[in-house]
């Protein structure tokens, strides 16, 4: 996956909306996730809500989702 607007403050994308899917067990330190009206995915990091958010077209994020789905990323679990 290639991110977009790397550098862009999250807080440029607003407060309302982003959710944390992946906040289980982990201390609160975890990633937000907010779908854009253009179907983009931005991420942000939880703790740092005024720092950067990573930019994902639909079509990138969907295969990182079906990647993750199909154990393409088991490597990281071990």
């Amino acid at each position: 996956m290639n991110h977009r607007n790397n550098g862009m403050p999250a807080r440029d994308l607003g407060t309302e909306g982003w959710q944390k899917p992946w906040s289980a067990g982990n201390g609160g330190s975890c990633v937000e996730a907010l779908k854009l009206n253009d179907g983009r995915v931005a991420l942000r990091q939880s703790t740092d809500p005024d720092g950067p958010a990573l930019i994902y077209a639909a079509n990138e994020f969907s295969s990182f989702i079906k990647g993750v789905k199909e154990g393409d990323a088991d490597f990281l679990l071990s």
